[in-house]
């Protein structure tokens, strides 16, 4: 039986669900400050939405973008992690372009040709 929407996951739900191990998650969690699921009883942990969208942008930066562990951390900390469906303003439930996306991408353009060197 599929949850709705907005329901909290368990971890093996969302490991699960990323085709990860769930020792991946625990790691995860000592190593971005951000990621910090509800704990209850026996420590059982309960990813609320904000957790699972977090978790699902981490696995991205890691395992699609090629982010070191440290990498990541740094682009989460720097804001460069946050999904750019965030960015984009909303419109019937359907992400729109933005003027003010424009001067974000250029920022990540910027930071890096810095990082390389360019």
């Amino acid at each position: 039986m599929e949850k709705v929407e907005g329901a909290f996951l368990t971890i093996s739900e969302l490991a699960s669900e990323l085709a990860l191990p769930q020792h991946i998650l625990r790691y995860w969690e000592t190593r971005f400050t951000q990621l910090r699921p509800l704990q209850r009883s026996g420590n059982r942990r309960y990813y609320r939405p904000a957790d699972v969208e977090l978790v699902r942008r981490i696995n991205h930066l890691l395992n699609v973008e090629g982010f070191t562990v440290k990498g990541a951390q740094k682009a989460l900390a720097d804001g460069f992690g946050e999904p750019l469906s965030a960015a984009l303003p909303e419109k019937n439930g359907e992400p729109t372009a933005s003027a003010d996306l424009l001067p974000r991408l250029e920022a990540i353009r910027a930071t890096l040709a810095r990082a390389i060197g360019e």
